[in-house]
């Protein structure tokens, strides 16, 4: 019987548990994060109940929707660039090339780590928002997480770019937070009335979560081509960035640039 599943069980336990010692031994910053988040949000709701009143009404679950998608992924594009930046200022990125398991593999586990945790966070502020709004939404978790993570994914493949830049070029943190505000045009395109904006990361994942959460429509319940385009889309990015990541790291090693911050 092969030992590699145990092996790869072993693996990802670590790196979750990481991430979750650095969550709770860091509450401050934890929290923090949490609440400057739904500041955010609620700094859109109460602002906009102020100057639009009623008619915000109209709209106001779609930017829940879109809230909730655009908390998650900011939290899965940001954390692998951040990783690679961390474990270069603790001096700790050669040891992971060296890791018996591959260090493509260890990455793989990170990004699926990173996943897990953007979906506790959406979560997390998908209550909140709930509760401050009044609003309830249809969360059918056989529906909203398996769209939720391939939209995800194509996000997560533009953090792979990111990554890479990290290797090479260290400090790229400016960079990608203003990256992150130019995923809410993403996450806002008009799929519906523009169908050549699907192919755009974040766009056919943030129209079919507005339908399934909005509208109560089920997974099985989109047609065969908006779930080949989410998946298309998501499989596309995410292998295009992972291409670009593995030639940085090469290229990082040939130039000896692992050991440097």
């Amino acid at each position: 019987m092969s030992t590699a599943p145990l092996r790869y069980r072993t693996l990802f336990r670590a790196v979750a548990y990481k991430r979750a010692i650095l969550l709770v031994r860091y509450p401050v910053n934890t929290l923090s994060t949490l609440v400057s988040i739904y500041a955010v949000f609620a700094l859109i709701f109460f602002g906009g109940q102020a100057v639009a009143g009623p008619e915000l009404t109209d709209s106001l679950d779609g930017i829940v929707v879109g809230f909730f998608l655009f908390t998650m992924t900011i939290v899965a594009f940001s954390s692998l660039a951040w990783d690679m930046t961390r474990e270069a200022q603790w001096g700790t990125l050669e040891q992971l090339f060296m890791s018996p398991y591959g260090f493509g593999r260890v990455v793989v586990t990170k990004v699926t780590v990173n996943v897990g945790f953007s979906l506790l966070w959406g979560a997390v502020i998908l209550g909140l928002m709930l509760v401050t709004t009044g609003r309830s939404l249809t969360v059918d978790v056989v529906t909203v997480v398996p769209i939720a993570v391939l939209a995800l994914a194509s996000a997560v493949g533009v953090g792979f770019v990111f990554a890479a830049m990290a290797l090479l070029y260290k400090r790229v943190e400016n960079v990608f937070q203003l990256v992150q505000w130019g995923f809410i045009g993403l996450i806002a395109a008009p799929v519906h009335a523009y169908p050549e904006l699907k192919v755009l990361p974040l766009a056919q994942g943030s129209g079919m979560l507005q339908v399934a959460m909005r509208d109560g429509v089920r997974l099985w319940e989109f047609s065969p081509a908006e779930l080949g385009i989410l998946v298309a889309v998501a499989a596309g990015y995410f292998a295009a960035g992972y291409l670009v990541f593995q030639y940085a790291q090469r290229r990082a090693r040939r130039k000896g640039l692992l050991g440097q911050y």
